[in-house]
């Protein structure tokens, strides 16, 4: 934890990947400079806009016009917004969008909007001619703090989230906070589980800030940047000792393997937003935890208060409408990126900002937990 930046101080993050190495830009008013910054990193390029039809209505002109004001030509490529999105159908478009737009090797791709923009623009733009550059320009909560840092791209599959995608690194992340002033309460609301996720995982003081800052975190403050700022560092870390994923990289996904087999069963749809599945997620993997004797109830029910405190879901119940039983789930999770030779993988936890990675979970023992959880216990 570092102590908070005075509000309206730009912060710059870097992510050290070596020759793939870039900067996370924090704070308000930064979508103006997205042209000069543009311009520096690719003089004369010509510029496609990945975005959603909500974004575009907020932020597409002010993103056309900074662009223009470099002297760069920017074309729009706009798809309907929600997870629905990160599909093949979706992919297939913009591969044949930015291809008809003649985007070349050399030229931009803006990913303008939230993780499933992020992920689906970042994904055609390692796709399209073998490789194209983009900046990501993310205007969730969720999207500044997780998705839009490291280099994960993909689209969901029946089988599952993410299963198709690349490791691909932006040039460059530029996070303008003012564009959170439009996110409604629930999707500002579904980012924070991801913030609350970074200290839950591996740093207790930060969540103990968090606990007593979060109202700000919400309102605006300088706290909000700050909070951004401490997960982008906390992610950046990890991703510049574990790229792709291979070993400490994996912390990441406290919450996910529960979360994302809750999002799939939900359809990918608005009945369960990501971050909220992760918010469940996170409780279950707390509790999992505790059936295993991992860590006191005390911390859990810390941990899950706070979830619930910022209005988030943290149990399987929560969930409108009918949830698949427990061998539909198992079998989602069995899908999880992390399964190695079919033994199920888990990010689990020793107390407050100590997670570690669980391998050989036997299959028995999740289940017998996810059937509690189903009828209620």
């Amino acid at each position: 934890m570092t102590a908070p930046l005075r509000s309206g101080e730009p912060i710059v993050v870097p992510v050290a990947l070596g020759s793939r190495s870039y900067e996370i830009v924090i704070g308000r008013g930064l979508l103006a400079q997205l042209g000069a910054r543009a311009a520096a990193l690719r003089p004369k390029a010509k510029i496609a806009i990945v975005t959603d039809e909500n974004v575009a209505g907020h932020h597409l002109q002010a993103a056309q016009a900074s662009l223009a004001a470099a002297g760069l030509t920017a074309s729009g490529i706009v798809v309907p917004p929600g997870e629905s999105s990160k599909s093949f159908g979706q992919f297939e478009k913009i591969c044949d969008d930015l291809l008809a737009a003649r985007i070349e090797r050399g030229d931009l791709i803006v990913a303008l909007g939230g993780g499933v923009i992020g992920d689906l623009a970042g994904f055609a733009a390692a796709a399209v001619r073998r490789g194209l550059d983009f900046i990501q320009v993310p205007t969730t909560l969720l999207a500044q703090v997780d998705s839009s840092v490291g280099g994960k791209t993909g689209i969901n599959s029946r089988h599952g989230k993410n299963l198709v995608g690349a490791f691909y690194q932006p040039l460059l992340v530029l996070a303008d906070t003012a564009a959170l002033d439009t996110l409604p309460a629930r999707q500002f609301r579904a980012g924070y589980a991801e913030v609350a996720k970074h200290a839950l995982l591996g740093d207790a003081a930060y969540f103990a800030w968090l606990e007593s800052n979060w109202t700000d975190v919400f309102s605006g403050t300088g706290a909000r940047e700050h909070a951004i700022a401490v997960s982008c560092r906390m992610k950046a870390s990890i991703v510049a000792r574990d790229e792709r994923e291979t070993g400490d990289r994996a912390l990441l996904n406290l919450g996910h393997t529960f979360g994302h087999a809750l999002e799939a069963a939900a359809g990918f749809s608005d009945r369960l937003l990501h971050g909220e599945a992760v918010a469940i997620g996170i409780a279950l993997a707390f509790e999992f935890s505790a059936r295993k004797q991992l860590l006191p109830p005390a911390d859990v029910e810390r941990a899950v208060a706070h979830l619930e405190a910022v209005g988030l879901p943290t149990r399987i119940r929560d969930i409108p409408g009918e949830i698949p039983g427990t061998d539909r789930l198992m079998a989602l999770i069995a899908q999880d990126k992390k399964v190695r030779h079919g033994a199920l993988t888990f990010i689990l936890v020793r107390g407050i900002g100590q997670a570690f990675i669980a391998p050989d979970v036997a299959p028995a023992e999740v289940q017998s937990f996810l059937s509690e959880k189903l009828s209620g216990r």
